[in-house]
């Protein structure tokens, strides 16, 4: 039962990261989150295929696992979402210099955090942490930002995603889920569906933020056209 959620949290995550980092690109032009999402989807597939096979730690799955996780948890589902979201709430417009060097920067720290962990320690793990809580505080902006222009319902949800994604970030490296395995069957689970559930979220409620700036011809993101059901 608990390999069966695993793989139904995971197949989750991996098709919403995929469907929504593709319709980022195409509908709204947004390569930050869309690649960001369309490499969680990635990464989910690859940490299917390695819980499905047993692989072990000696695995290229492993390490390819150990570098994408850290990847987006550093810069990728950190500051490369929160630039993404700057379309929308700002007007703006990042060069291809910048989206470039974020991914860049996503690339060293992933690898560094990856291979380095056990030399790096808790230093690391504390920086994961603040790193996600201080993307959080940009979330719970970004929904005060939905509820002024009358997306209350999106507005909801994302701080509903936000406090779901702080306990996961809380207990990531910190606390283990009571009953857990020693592979962290439930902890993964509960990761894996609400990264999946945040991932829809974003793009519905992106979606929503552009679609009324285009209404009221602010000029930004004119791509931008109603919620996706």
């Amino acid at each position: 039962m608990r390999e069966a959620l695993f793989a139904a949290a995971d197949i989750w995550m991996i098709a919403i990261g995929l469907i929504c980092g593709v319709k980022f690109i195409r509908r709204h032009h947004n390569y930050l989150i869309g690649l960001e999402w369309i490499i969680m989807g990635m990464s989910g597939t690859n940490f299917l295929i390695y819980g499905l096979t047993m692989a072990g730690p000696d695995s290229p799955m492993f390490h390819i696992a150990f570098f994408l996780d850290a990847f987006s948890r550093s810069i990728g589902f950190t500051l490369i979402l929160v630039l993404g979201l700057l379309v929308v709430t700002h007007g703006y417009k990042p060069t291809t210099r910048v989206e470039v060097s974020a991914f860049a920067l996503a690339a060293v720290l992933g690898f560094c955090l990856s291979e380095y962990a056990r030399e790096i320690g808790t230093p690391g793990k504390a920086f994961l942490l603040i790193t996600a809580l201080a993307t959080s505080g940009f979330l719970c902006y970004f929904a005060g930002r939905l509820w002024e222009i009358g997306e209350r319902a999106h507005a909801g949800a994302v701080a509903a995603v936000t406090a779901l994604n702080v306990v996961v970030a809380a207990i990531y490296d910190f606390w283990r889920i009571p009953g857990d395995d020693a592979n962290h069957t439930l902890f993964y689970t509960l990761a894996l569906f609400t990264w999946g559930l945040a991932m829809l979220v974003v793009y519905r409620s992106y979606t929503a933020f552009a679609t009324h700036n285009s209404r009221v011809g602010a000029g930004i993101d004119p791509v931008g056209t109603s919620p996706v059901h």
